[in-house]
């Protein structure tokens, strides 16, 4: 019996030699494997009654929304989950399945991956497979200390992570977001922070999650975000942030006061890590992640049905 992730790979690689005419060599190249991994693949594509005369699967949907995405927004890959009428959080847990699976199956010879926080990313970690690769270290891609939700914060994602690769993890001993200005100059100036956070933006893969200010929004579950707050990022043109990094309709940094507390690498150092996965659900933040495709700051995206939909419909 097939899952989920075993079935929509068949029916991409079904899709891209049956209906875009591709060769077994360029589906190879593009999805990083060999060649003969492509034939059996398309082998077993017939056994399970994917392929016929034409690809019958519900799979093919999600999958030419896939295909859609990537050229659209000139992205290396697309990942997205049927919605099927699921709620918002079991939605959640199959995006985050996904990206954990989209992971495991490209993490390859990376040595360094980063990690930013969030529930969506939690999810995923918890659903990442044991494996043995002792060579790669996780680094927070922002700091995290408090009280609440410390389950979420980077640093924990991070820790827990290295456990299921048996890798090892940095610490950024601080918090996400200071006080004051002030006290986030001094604590950049700390050797072990600023180390960290050097080696956090030379990370060969970076998984990073999106939100939106406004609604269901964990930094005001929190106690990040104020009603106050939230109103003043409306005022100077915030749509979404990635890390407590804020950004406008353009995926344009926006200069807060907000974005000078954050202890964390900026918007324009995640732009230039090679492979950015954004794993995201929920169609509400829609406008957030076209926002930060328009500011192209991620390569990859893993996210649901409805989500890709809105997408696809609000850049046309």
């Amino acid at each position: 019996m097939l899952n989920w992730e075993e079935r929509r790979l068949l029916v991409k690689i079904a899709n891209l030699y049956y209906s875009n005419g591709w060769t077994q060599e360029q589906i190879a190249k593009k999805l990083g494997v060999s060649r003969p991994v492509i034939s059996k693949s398309l082998q077993k594509a017939r056994e399970h009654d994917i392929i016929e005369i034409f690809i019958k699967d519900e799979t093919v949907h999600t999958v030419n929304l896939e295909k859609q995405l990537e050229e659209r927004f000139n992205l290396e890959d697309a990942v997205v989950v049927p919605t099927s009428g699921q709620t918002p959080e079991i939605l959640k847990h199959g995006v985050a399945q996904a990206g954990a699976y989209y992971l495991s199956k490209n993490i390859k010879s990376s040595k360094k991956i980063g990690i930013s926080w969030g529930t969506t990313l939690a999810t995923l970690v918890k659903e990442y497979p044991y494996e043995m690769k002792e060579d790669v270290t996780i680094f927070p891609l922002e700091g995290g200390m408090g009280r609440k939700q410390v389950d979420i914060h980077s640093n924990q994602l991070a820790y827990e992570l290295a456990k299921k690769l048996g890798g090892t993890c940095s610490y950024l001993y601080a918090p996400a977001m200071t006080e004051t200005t002030e006290l986030r100059e001094r604590l950049m100036k700390m050797s072990d922070i600023k180390e960290v956070l050097n080696e956090a933006t030379t990370v060969d893969i970076a998984l990073v999650g999106l939100s939106n200010p406004y609604v269901h929004s964990t930094l005001e579950d929190i106690g990040y975000l104020e009603q106050k707050d939230m109103e003043q990022l409306r005022k100077i043109g915030v749509v979404g942030d990635m890390g407590f990094r804020f950004f406008n309709r353009n995926g344009e940094p926006v200069d807060s006061s907000f974005n000078k507390k954050v202890i964390g690498i900026s918007l324009d150092q995640l732009r230039e890590i090679k492979k950015v996965i954004a794993v995201v659900s929920g169609a509400h933040k829609a406008e957030s992640v076209l926002a930060a495709l328009k500011g192209n700051y991620i390569n990859v995206l893993v996210s649901d049905e409805q989500m890709a939909t809105e997408l696809l419909h609000e850049s046309e």
